[in-house]
């Protein structure tokens, strides 16, 4: 650990693991990993985390890190292709060989966990008042996220829909990275 991240960030973060789950701390070593390597230079990091043979623990981890825009967003649809579960077509970035025996609770978990609304809710939040094209609402947001250009423009058409934002002209049930979207200022927001 002092390797990694040096004796005084490995100590400190010694001191936060001890109150933690096995999952939580496995998460948290992971993010200041990731967190580490970006300090040293490389922009894009995406974790993807693979399971035993019996889907019940870990058994590791890949790390792909990259300066570059492009080998992030090709590596990013890969590993959600590989990914063993999905929710409203948001990949977990983890491969099981197990398939899930515990169908019924994982259909209240999927009820429960709803991540393409949470993602039309943060760009009506992180964009309010701007207009920007696909395109650029996709790189300026997709970093550190686990969504993929596919469930940007799910969102998009979905909030274009239900008449929260304005597009440009664009062919029905189509949403093109030149679509130009505007979104509304949020009420009760004191931009001065």
């Amino acid at each position: 650990m002092n390797a990694l991240f040096g004796e005084g960030p490995a100590n400190d973060l010694r001191i936060r693991l001890h109150s933690l789950t096995s999952e939580q701390r496995e998460l948290t070593i992971i993010g200041e990993l990731c967190k580490t390597i970006r300090n040293l230079g490389p922009k894009y990091v995406l974790p993807f985390r693979f399971k035993d043979d019996r889907g019940s623990r870990t058994s590791h981890h890949l790390i792909f890190v990259s300066k570059n825009f492009k080998g992030y967003e090709i590596m990013k649809e890969i590993m959600a292709k590989e990914s063993s579960d999905t929710e409203q077509g948001v990949a977990n970035f983890e491969y099981s060989p197990v398939e899930d025996r515990m169908a019924t609770q994982q259909l209240l978990l999927f009820q429960l966990s709803r991540p393409l609304d949470d993602l039309g809710d943060m760009l009506l939040r992180d964009f309010a008042g701007q207009t920007l094209t696909m395109d650029q609402i996709y790189k300026q947001h997709n970093v550190d996220r686990p969504y993929i250009k596919k469930n940007y423009k799910d969102v998009l058409k979905q909030l274009e829909e239900q008449q929260k934002i304005m597009a440009s002209t664009h062919r029905k049930g189509t949403f093109a990275d030149t679509v130009r979207v505007t979104f509304p200022v949020r009420e009760g927001i004191n931009n001065g």
